[in-house]
C-alpha cells in the first residue's frame, strides 16, 4: 500500500508553481491538470509515493528548464531526479538549440527515435511514470478524436502531425508490451482505437 507523505504535496506546489501560466496544447486547461492525472494513474498502476512524486514533474525540465534539476534532486530525492530526467525528451534550452540548426519537424523526429530507443532499457519504476504520461496524453487525443468538433483536426497541433504522432505512439505501444508495463494493454487499445478514428489503414511504428 503506498502512503502519501507531505513530500507528495510538495510535489504538487512545486509542479503548480513551476508550471503556473501554462496550458494543455490547444485547449486552455491548467497545464498542473495533466500533471495530476499523471501521478493519479501511477498509483493507479502500482507506483510507489517517489513514482507518484515523478509523475507530478515529469515535465518540469522538459517545460521550464534544467535548471531545475538541482531543486528536484535537493527537495525531493535522487529517486526522483533520476526519473524524471528519464522521462525527458529534451529540455527547453536544448530544444532551442538543436531547432536553431535544422526544421521543427526534424529535430522533433530524431528526439522521438532516440527516446523512444531509451525507453527499451530504462528503468521499471521510469518506465511507469512514462507510461502513465503517454496513456494520459493518448486518451486526450482520442477525446478529440471521439469530438465531431475537432476530429483529425487534432493532429494539426502537433509537430509530427498525423502521421508521425500515429507512429510515434504505436512504436510506444510496443515497447510497453514488449516490457510488460502495467499500462500496456490499456495504452495499446486506446492507440488501436486512435487509428481507426484517425483513419489510419496500418498500425507502423516510428522509423
Amino acid at each position: 500500500m503506498t502512503v502519501l507523505t507531505q513530500r507528495f504535496s510538495a510535489a504538487v506546489d512545486y509542479a503548480r508553481v513551476a508550471h503556473a501560466g501554462q496550458f494543455r496544447r490547444g485547449t486552455r486547461i491548467p497545464y498542473l491538470y495533466h500533471l495530476l492525472a499523471v501521478a493519479s494513474l501511477v498509483l493507479e498502476y502500482g507506483g510507489d509515493e517517489d513514482q507518484a512524486i515523478a509523475g507530478l514533474l515529469h515535465d518540469v525540465l522538459e517545460d521550464c528548464g534544467a535548471g531545475h534539476e538541482v531543486t528536484i534532486r535537493a527537495q525531493f530525492g535522487d529517486v526522483v531526479c533520476a526519473i524524471v530526467a528519464a522521462c525527458t525528451d529534451g529540455t527547453v534550452e536544448g530544444k532551442a538549440n538543436a531547432e536553431a540548426g535544422g526544421t521543427a519537424a526534424e529535430h522533433w523526429r530524431h528526439r522521438k527515435l532516440k527516446y523512444l530507443e531509451h525507453l527499451r532499457s530504462e528503468s521499471t519504476e521510469a518506465l511507469l511514470v512514462s507510461g502513465c504520461d503517454k496513456l494520459h496524453n493518448a486518451r486526450a487525443i482520442l477525446s478529440d478524436l471521439e469530438n465531431p468538433d475537432v476530429g483529425v483536426a487534432v493532429f494539426e497541433r502537433f509537430t509530427g502531425k498525423r502521421d508521425n504522432t500515429l507512429r510515434y505512439y504505436q512504436s510506444l505501444a510496443e515497447i510497453f508490451t514488449a516490457r510488460r508495463a502495467p499500462m500496456a494493454m490499456v495504452f495499446d487499445k486506446t492507440v488501436a482505437r486512435m487509428h481507426e478514428l484517425a483513419g489510419a489503414t496500418t498500425r507502423a511504428g516510428l522509423e
